[in-house]
């Protein structure tokens, strides 16, 4: 058996400067990652085999397509098919909430793949499958804090502190296409220079407007994480609706944490931090 950790991506900030003719935006963003979130696990078995647990396993029920399989497959196409595995993804994470859930489970099943079949992490042909599988899935493969440039595939290391950081999820779903189709195409400008943390406090999210307009509940998230105690910065991640605060202590999160539970019992709150 290999476990695999698919950890919630974060854009801790989000610049999008420019439509591309291949349909994609230009972007430039602060992904990091927290310590919680999914995990993948691969076993070698008689024939191939895919399975969903955990509590949010529903929703990915009935799907015909899933970026697990699809990572598989494209591994397969570039290293051999080698021998039958079951793969059994255990959601934690909110579907399609960005917070690249299924970029992060694309990835680790990457990477259990490449310890199965002796293949470096960091061999060039796994990097490229990533990019291959959707612009988010090469930083989580990385896993580790990136700017990324481009799609978000261009990925320069950067360092970050490990802050406490709450998690909140309002239980609405947004199209990402939906959300990139509402930006406003005004560019903004890059990125602001710095270390990590500088950039998150002084960078933005462009894609929260749109998302807020199309989703007007992530409004209220914001504003109960803006209003919490200690709470450093309070933003959007990716498309949403998630969204992040960052703190300095750990008990100013877990009173932010109990506040928001309280208030909203439906929503989804992860106190976790960075990694």
């Amino acid at each position: 058996m290999i476990v695999e950790p698919a950890p919630a991506k974060l854009n801790l900030a989000l610049h999008v400067r420019a439509r591309r003719e291949d349909g994609y935006h230009e972007l430039e963003t602060l992904f990091a990652f927290v310590r919680d979130g999914d995990t993948i696990r691969l076993a070698p078995a008689e024939r191939d085999g895919f399975a969903i647990t955990g509590p949010f396993a529903a929703g990915l029920d009935g799907e015909g397509d899933n970026l697990v399989t699809r990572a598989r497959d494209a591994f397969r196409g570039v290293f051999g098919a080698g021998e039958p595995v079951t793969i059994t993804l255990d959601k934690h994470l909110p579907v399609a909430s960005g917070i690249g859930g299924g970029s992060a489970d694309a990835a680790a099943t990457l990477r259990g793949l490449a310890r199965l079949a002796g293949v470096r992490p960091d061999d060039p042909a796994l990097s490229a499958i990533a990019a291959g599988l959707g612009s988010d899935v090469p930083a989580c493969l990385a896993g580790r804090t990136m700017i990324g440039r481009g799609r978000g595939e261009r990925l320069t290391p950067i360092d970050a502190p490990a802050l406490p950081v709450l998690l909140v999820n309002p239980g609405v779903g947004v199209a990402t296409a939906a959300v990139f189709a509402a930006w406003d195409r005004v560019d903004r400008g890059p990125l602001p220079v710095g270390d990590a943390l500088s950039i998150a406090l002084d960078g933005r999210n462009d894609l929260e407007p749109p998302a807020r307009a199309l989703a007007p509940t992530i409004d209220a998230v914001l504003a109960l994480l803006g209003a919490a105690g200690g709470v450093k910065l309070a933003r959007m991640s990716g498309s949403g609706a998630t969204c992040f605060a960052l703190f300095d202590r750990v008990k100013d999160r877990a009173a932010a944490a109990a506040a928001i539970r309280a208030a909203q019992p439906g929503w989804w709150c992860l106190e976790t931090a960075l990694a």
